[in-house]
């Protein structure tokens, strides 16, 4: 079954997850709004791309449904657009909702919620992040890591440095803000690795610094998924 599991984040957020066997040509007609969507799919996308894209949107119309989110039937008007940073939102009569959404290799990831802010990502776990750690985590970070890594199996530290690089990508999108450094201000406290587990980090904006929790967990041998929800205060 290609919705995989639904996460209930607070009373007014739920986490999605979709596991991606289908192919573009059979998702177009699991989505509302079909002409809408076929103005707004990337034209040179190959067919993976396709696929992940079309699923993201499945997936953000079957959380609609969720209860807790919405506090009345979803609009029937509802299309996930993109603005110009490229952060998703729903356009049409959505109200209050909030909405991130990350895809890679045969999962998808969103996270729904009525108000406050998310940001969710979902890694395939390669040894890229291990060799641009250098770009995307400031010293401490990095020597931290190198420090916890050393003699651990190289799959295992592949796993590590794709899950901070992970981390750092839902607290951007926490964020929502373009031009932030990742070295500089998006900065992630030391942790035990787990299975599943949180990492505390620092979000730096300006002349304010805020504090956020960044769950964790592996949702399939090979992935890793990260996520966070602050309700709206």
């Amino acid at each position: 079954m290609p919705l995989h599991s639904l996460q209930r984040l607070s009373p007014t957020a739920v986490l999605g997850l979709w596991h991606l066997t289908e192919t573009a040509a059979e998702l177009w007609p699991t989505l509302p709004r079909g002409e809408a969507y076929r103005a707004l799919s990337p034209a040179t996308a190959d067919a993976t791309r396709q696929a992940q894209w079309l699923a993201g949107r499945a997936l953000v119309h079957r959380l609609l449904a969720d209860p807790g989110v919405a506090t009345a039937a979803a609009p029937a008007d509802l299309v996930l657009q993109n603005d110009d940073t490229g952060r998703p939102w729903l356009a049409g009569a959505a109200g209050s909702l909030v909405v991130s959404l990350s895809h890679s290799g045969h999962w998808v990831a969103a996270v729904l919620a009525r108000g406050g802010r998310a940001g969710v990502d979902v890694e395939i776990v390669r040894d890229k992040a291990q060799r641009l750690a250098g770009k995307f985590l400031n010293p401490t970070e990095w020597d931290r890591s190198r420090a916890l890594t050393q003699h651990l199996p190289a799959t295992a530290a592949s796993t590590h440095y794709t899950l901070l690089w992970s981390a750092k990508e839902t607290l951007y999108k926490l964020a929502a803000q373009r031009g932030i450094l990742f070295r500089q201000q998006l900065l992630l406290d030391s942790f035990v690795p787990q299975e599943s587990g949180e990492i505390p980090a620092t979000l730096v904006l300006a002349a304010t610094r805020s504090r956020h929790c960044i769950c964790y967990y592996r949702p399939a041998p090979g992935y890793v998924l990260t996520y966070c929800h602050e309700p709206a205060p």
